[in-house]
């Protein structure tokens, strides 16, 4: 019958036919508040706790969880109940701790430096599939408390509108997540941008550009061939005024593709009419694209380039690359098996295989 987390208050409810009403508040509370397993939730009767845990089974099963940046950082496999796998990573910094989600199983929108897009597009998630890998992460970074969660995992958010814009509205109003902390990451859907600007949700908006040059953009991110930098400049500037949010640019550096003192340049007059931030991302190494990541120099040298030219951009600090968890680095191939690094080796892991 699905996850709990696909249902509403209103659908839990109907679920407890014949239970007390306050059962549906001890159950929502548990799974929402709390981040229990239903089977956890010890106010309920052992007897219903049983009969939900098998109506209503996890999305979920981990079947490989690796840990790197001295237990700051965490990536897991998840397969689904199709045997479609996904994956998400949790990092925990000195101010917050973040749960970076996938939306999709795969990536129809083809990037060619992501391996996720490299490995193409299986099929949408659903609200449950999503919410659950954040009480995951939840549960794993406790005590601390889950405070961030960027949909910039596996896939396209906003090519799953429905569904990303559910779990953002449930994580904001039944876990009490402020929207400011809540972050969609998109290649440049323009009409979906302008539709999330009118949901009242007054998220983080991360722009995924790479080139605000229209011909190398349409070979890193096909999409521009349907939504060219000019349309998705009309959507980023309606988002602006309608939210009032600043947004950001992410900027994978690509040696020699898009570092070069014109695409600097190019970048600069193309930010600075929307006041946006550009967040620059040191290219992760991927399989399927053999193109190198900008030398630490040269992305110090571009990012002061940028702030001379009146833009306010950073360095992200790249967190999960030993374990192909950065930035890019997600396509699922484990199935349960030992990860395989890209020069072979195999990385530490610690199997569950057992649902959430």
């Amino acid at each position: 019958m699905g996850s709990l987390y696909e249902l509403t208050r209103e659908e839990l409810g109907a679920s407890l036919t014949g239970e007390p009403r306050f059962r549906v508040d001890q159950l929502w509370r548990g799974l929402w508040r709390e981040d229990r397993l239903v089977d956890e939730v010890t106010t309920l009767p052992k007897g219903l706790r049983e009969r939900l845990a098998l109506e209503h089974p996890s999305s979920l099963t981990a079947i490989n969880e690796v840990v790197s940046d001295g237990g700051a950082t965490t990536r897991w496999v998840f397969a689904l109940h199709d045997g479609a796998t996904i994956e998400t990573v949790l990092m925990a910094y000195e101010d917050r701790v973040t749960v970076c989600v996938s939306s999709q199983a795969g990536c129809a929108m083809g990037c060619s430096f992501c391996a996720t897009g490299q490995a193409g597009f299986t099929r949408q998630l659903s609200v449950g599939e999503v919410i659950e890998q954040v009480v995951v992460a939840a549960r794993a970074g406790a005590p601390r408390r889950l405070s961030n969660v960027v949909f910039m995992g596996m896939g396209e958010p906003l090519a799953n509108y429905d569904v990303t814009v559910g779990v953002l509205r449930r994580l904001h109003e039944e876990r009490g997540m402020s929207a400011r902390h809540l972050t969609v990451s998109t290649v440049g859907v323009a009409p979906a941008i302008e539709r999330l600007a009118g949901e009242g949700l007054a998220l983080t908006l991360a722009v995924s550009l790479h080139s605000a040059n229209d011909e190398v953009r349409n070979d890193l991110a096909p999409i521009n061939r349907r939504y060219d930098l000019t349309r998705l400049a009309a959507a980023c500037r309606h988002w602006i005024e309608e939210t009032g949010r600043r947004l950001s640019f992410e900027w994978a550096l690509i040696d020699g593709v898009n570092d070069t003192d014109r695409a600097l340049d190019e970048l600069a007059a193309y930010t600075r009419p929307l006041a946006a931030h550009v967040n620059l991302i040191p290219l992760n190494p991927t399989p399927g694209y053999l193109v190198r990541g900008s030398a630490p120099e040269r992305v110090r040298a571009f990012r002061d380039g940028l702030i001379a030219r009146g833009v306010n951009a950073t360095v992200r600090n790249t967190r999960g690359r030993s374990i192909d968890a950065a930035c890019g680095q997600l396509a699922t191939v484990t199935r349960g098996k030992p990860g395989l690094r890209r020069d072979g080796s195999t990385t530490t892991v610690a199997l569950r295989n057992k649902p959430l």
